[in-house]
């Protein structure tokens, strides 16, 4: 891509679209629009009919992924890679089996993987540390994720940086009465800023207009003092591009360029020499003396598709620009730098071992320290990058796709407490291996799910004077819950007693632990898979039983807004258990939001709101 300037899309490859047919038509227009179940009906119609191929296979393992049922799914996988595939499903497959605890057979693949692209970086890591997601996922939290609620709705915001001053810069493309880049079918970014209050509140934001073009703009790196801006903006606001005939579209490159202050106002906007028409320059980010200037680009003796770079900076004069080596940068892209008033560079990278997409890794430059990845809750599987953070205000920001559109989230360094959980059977006293143990926040919203070892042990690292939640569970036990109270630091010890049940089913109903969703989603947890499985047994045991889900929320929240959700959770348990093999005509669900209370109460407390949080199994049959 000769782009680097806009959203994390534009850093990675063009994605290329599958092959479809008419046999395929119903299925691929069902999997787009999310109903991976009816998509799976489809695609198996179309394998058992002896109308299967690779596609079709590596479909059917997509549509089970996004069900969460990862068993089907890895067989399905493992048909579709006994056809030509491209390397990226022989990925894919890997990443399913590791779901499944299967590191040796995901080994395998990555094995296959790194011999179809021995030059891709994740061959070569793999090569190096094929077992590192275990030791990603158990490393230590490092920050605490929030929403910055100054995101557009639609559009895509990202490249924030937090000046001393407590004003917030960052791009947008909310903008939309102006021109559309023809190249993304996207409006052109607009710098923005917005004021950051002492409770972390943003206000509203407004355009940067002194720094605005018709064209692109953005990001930015500002000084200590607040005096200086450099920006990116894209060439075509000075004329200069290459044409496009077969798209249509004009490409420019994109370069940086220094603003100062001047009685309020971005005066004296200069071109920086190390912009160029063959190349792009992009993604500043300033020292906190001013004297060395940190940015991304394509330009010649990189080692990958985009590295990090630096220059030094005198009285308006330049140095040549220097590769920060592959310590730092790798074949694949390097992008975003930030760098701290301590010396740490925080940038984005595809080519280095993480969860997926863009993750983003830290270096501290005053040591001879490795480059760390950031882990869980700031990486996700999509494309997470744009990491500043100012340290005298321990506040950074970040973004990522993870909603499905580059969205500024806000990050907090957090001090660390080691919670340690210990199943054990109640009735035995005996210890409990392969125990599933959640943690979940206040407001039970799950934030990460472990298997206990050997000893029965779980350990998880938490914030600081932070209440949680720890719950275990495991087949044929009924889930234990216990809270980890706040604490300052150090470990606290949390014993976990699964007692032995079977599940009770009345003459109305079959009766299931509560089904925990995360906060504001509908998508089936590892908890909630857990207990849904047991209505599943039942159901297979019992051939004629049929099931009414009725989904029921709590009092917040709007009567519109919890009716939907609701129902969206009922369809969600209703789409699991069909994806376990339960006949669609055998369950069905809806939503009641919170019309049909189990605790009729006006300012309810967290208990009779956690009952009135309820999904019912009712049999009708």
């Amino acid at each position: 891509m000769k782009k680097i300037y806009i959203t994390a899309g534009l850093l990675l490859s063009l994605m290329t679209g599958y092959s479809q047919n008419k046999n395929t038509e119903k299925a691929d227009k069902m999997f787009q629009s999310y109903q991976y179940v009816g998509a799976v009906e489809e695609y198996l119609k179309l394998a058992q009919n002896k109308k299967g191929d690779g596609y079709v296979y590596k479909q059917l393992a997509d549509s089970y992924y996004n069900v969460f049922n990862m068993e089907e799914a890895s067989k399905w996988y493992a048909k579709a890679v006994e056809t030509k595939q491209d390397a990226e499903t022989f990925y894919r497959y890997a990443q399913t089996l590791r779901t499944l605890g299967k590191y040796p057979d995901a080994n395998k693949q990555m094995d296959k993987f790194a011999s179809m692209s021995p030059n891709d970086q994740r061959a070569k890591d793999h090569k190096a540390n094929p077992n590192y997601i275990p030791s990603l996922t158990n490393k230590d939290k490092l920050f605490d994720v929030k929403d910055t609620k100054i995101n557009s709705k639609d559009q895509a915001d990202f490249g924030a940086v937090l000046a001393n001053d407590n004003t917030l810069y960052f791009v947008s493309s909310r903008n939309t009465g102006k021109k559309t880049d023809k190249w993304i079918d996207q409006p052109y970014l607009d710098i923005y800023q917005s004021t950051r209050s002492e409770d972390g509140t943003l206000s509203e934001p407004k355009a940067v207009g002194d720094l605005n073009t018709p064209f692109h703009d953005g990001p930015i790196t500002i000084s200590a003092d607040g005096n200086t801006i450099y920006f990116a903006r894209d060439s075509h606001s000075e004329g200069s591009y290459e044409k496009d005939k077969k798209n249509k579209v004009k490409l420019g490159q994109q370069g940086l360029y220094k603003a100062t202050k001047v009685d309020g106002k971005w005066t004296n906007v200069q071109a920086l020499p190390i912009n160029s028409t063959k190349y792009s320059v992009s993604n500043p980010s300033l020292s906190k003396d001013g004297k060395v200037l940190y940015f991304a680009s394509n330009m010649p003796g990189g080692l990958g598709e985009t590295d990090i770079w630096k220059i030094s900076i005198g009285n308006n004069n330049y140095g040549k620009p220097e590769n920060l080596g592959n310590k730092i940068n790798t074949s694949g892209r390097e992008s975003f730098p930030n760098i701290t008033d301590d010396n740490v560079l925080y940038f984005a990278s595809s080519g280095r071992q993480g969860f997926g997409g863009l993750d983003i890794f830290k270096i501290d430059l005053n040591a001879n320290d490795e480059v760390i990845n950031l882990g869980k809750p700031v990486n996700t599987e999509k494309d997470d990058f744009s990491f500043s953070l100012n340290t005298s205000k321990n506040v950074g920001y970040f973004s990522s796709n993870r909603s499905g559109k580059d969205n500024i989230y806000q990050a907090i360094p957090v001090c660390g407490v080691e919670a340690i959980a210990v199943v054990k059977d109640k009735k035995t006293g005996k210890v409990l291996a392969d125990a599933k143990v959640a943690i979940l926040d206040s407001k039970q919203n799950v934030i990460a799910t472990k298997q206990s070892n050997a000893s029965g042990e779980v350990a998880y690292k938490v914030e600081c004077d932070t209440e949680y939640i720890l719950q275990a569970s495991k087949e044929d036990y009924d889930p234990s819950t216990s809270n980890v109270t706040k604490t300052k630091s150090g470990k606290v010890t949390i014993n976990l007693e699964l007692e032995p049940v079977e599940v009770v089913i009345t003459d109305k109903e079959v009766l299931l632990s509560p089904i925990y969703f995360e906060y504001n989603k509908s998508n089936i947890t590892a908890q909630g898979a857990t207990e849904l499985d047991k209505l599943v047994k039942v159901l297979n045991k019992n051939p004629q039983m049929k099931i009414f889900v009725k989904a029921h929320t709590d009092t917040k929240g709007g009567a519109d807004y919890n009716l939907k959700l609701s129902d969206q959770r009922a369809q969600a348990t209703v789409q699991y258990v069909i994806s376990k093999g339960i006949s669609k005509d055998r369950i069905s669900g809806k939503g009641f939001g919170f019309t049909e209370l189990k605790v009729n109460c006006k300012e309810c407390t967290e208990e009779q709101d956690a009952q009135n949080r309820r999904s019912e199994f009712l049999i009708v049959k």
